[in-house]
C-alpha cells in the first residue's frame, strides 16, 4: 500500500525529507482524554492490549488528535514473556508484576520459544490499524530488547536497581545466555509476525540498558540486539537503548537504520560516535513539555538545528509522562512540523 506521508520511513533510510518527521513515545496513552474514555470501559490495561479492536482504536488516536507522522501499535513489551510461559499482571499505579520469576535452569527449561501465532491479537490489531490508516502515515511495530525482558523475568517487577537481574548475570552467566537466547528467538518470531501483519518499521526498546556496565551491556545486551537487527531485513529497525550513552560507538556498528537517543546523550557527540550512516531519533527531555508554549517552541527549534535537516526523527528522549497536557505535546509536534531549515 502506498503511504502518503512516508517522511518517517524516508528519514529512517537516510533519504531526503522536506521536513523532520515527528512522533512521540507513549503517544497512545493517558495524555489523551479519548484514551482514558476507552480505558474506563474495560477491566484494565491488559484487556486493551489483548483486544485488537481497542488496541487499534487507541493506536489511531494520536494520529487524528496530535497529528504525528506515524502510529505505533498499542501493546506492551511484556507480551513476550507471557507468550513464553511467564504471565504478568499490570497493577494500576504499581506497574507490571510476575507471580513466577526465573530463578534457575528448570525455570528456563520450562519456557517455550514464542511463535508469531502466540501473539495473534497484536498482529490482528496491526491489520485493523493498517486498514483504518489507509496509507495516511506509517505504522511502527515494537518489542522489548532481550536484556530488558530478561530484567523483568528475573526481577518479577520494575526496580530501581534491578539487583536480582544483575546478580543472575554475575552468578549464573551461562544460564543468563540461555535465557537471553530464548528471548531473542521469541522476539525475532514476534517482530516478523508484526511485519507480516503490516508494520512498516520496528523499534526495539532497551529500557534498562543503562543499569549495566559497558562490558556487561556488550555481552548480555548489544550482543542479542545485534542478532535481532541481523534477522530483521524486511523493514527499517530503530534501536532505543535508554541510558546506554557508553555504548553509542558500538551501536553505530549495529545492522539497524536508526539509533534513538535519550536526553542525556549530547547530539553532536552522538553523531560523532555513531557515525553519519545512521539516522538519529530523539532526544527532547519529556519534562520540557511541562513548560510554557514559548519555552517548548524555543527548545524544540534549538534541538532541530543541532540535529540538522536530514537523518533525524524528532521524538522525546523517553515516553511522554501521563500528567503532561496534550496541548503541550501538540505544541512540540506542531513546532517540529512547522520548522523550515
Amino acid at each position: 500500500m502506498h503511504i502518503q506521508n512516508d517522511l518517517l520511513l524516508r528519514a529512517a533510510k537516510g533519504e531526503p525529507v522536506e521536513r523532520t518527521p515527528v512522533w512521540v513515545m507513549r503517544q497512545a496513552g493517558r495524555i489523551l482524554p479519548e484514551y482514558v474514555a476507552v480505558r474506563s470501559k474495560v477491566s484494565g490495561f491488559k484487556e486493551m492490549v489483548e483486544t485488537p479492536e481497542l488496541a487499534a482504536e487507541v493506536t489511531l488516536q494520536p494520529v487524528d488528535i496530535l497529528g504525528v507522522d506515524a502510529a505505533i501499535i498499542f501493546s506492551d513489551i511484556l507480551v513476550i514473556p507471557e507468550a513464553m510461559g511467564l504471565p504478568y499482571e499490570m497493577l494500576e499505579s504499581k506497574g507490571p508484576i510476575f507471580e513466577t520469576i526465573i530463578r534457575g535452569k528448570a525455570d528456563i527449561d520450562n519456557l517455550r520459544i514464542a511463535q508469531a501465532d502466540d501473539l495473534h491479537y497484536v498482529h490482528e490489531a496491526i491489520r485493523i490499524v493498517k486498514k483504518e490508516l489507509n496509507g495516511r502515515v506509517s505504522l511502527i511495530g515494537f518489542a522489548g530488547a532481550p536484556f530488558t525482558i530478561f530484567a523483568y523475568m528475573t526481577e518479577g517487577s520494575g526496580s530501581k536497581t534491578f539487583s536480582k537481574a544483575k546478580k543472575f548475570l554475575y552468578t549464573q552467566p551461562e544460564l543468563s545466555h540461555q535465557l537471553l537466547k530464548k528471548i531473542t528467538q521469541s522476539t525475532i518470531n514476534y517482530l516478523k509476525g508484526q511485519i507480516a501483519a503490516g508494520a512498516d518499521i520496528v523499534q526495539l526498546f532497551d529500557s534498562w540498558a543503562g543499569i549495566l556496565s559497558p562490558e556487561q551491556y556488550s555481552a548480555f545486551g548489544l550482543n542479542y540486539v545485534s542478532e535481532i537487527c541481523n534477522a530483521i531485513t524486511e523493514v527499517p529497525v530503530i534501536v532505543f537503548a535508554k541510558g546506554a550513552f557508553f555504548a553509542r560507538k558500538e551501536m553505530g556498528k549495529l545492522n539497524c537504520d536508526v539509533i534513538g537517543l535519550d536526553w542525556n546523550m549530547d547530539i553532536a557527540e552522538s553523531r560523532e560516535l555513531i557515525g553519519t550512516n545512521k539516522t538519529l531519533q530523539g532526544n527532547m527531555d519529556p519534562c520540557l513539555l511541562y513548560a510554557d508554549f514559548n519555552t517548548i517552541k524555543k527548545e524544540t527549534i534549538k534541538m532541530l538545528k543541532v540535529f540538522g535537516p536530514q537523518r533525524h526523527i524528532a521524538n522525546l528522549g523517553h515516553g511522554v509522562y501521563p500528567d503532561i497536557d496534550k496541548d503541550h505535546v501538540r505544541c512540540f509536534i506542531d513546532t517540529v512540523k512547522g520548522f523550515q531549515f
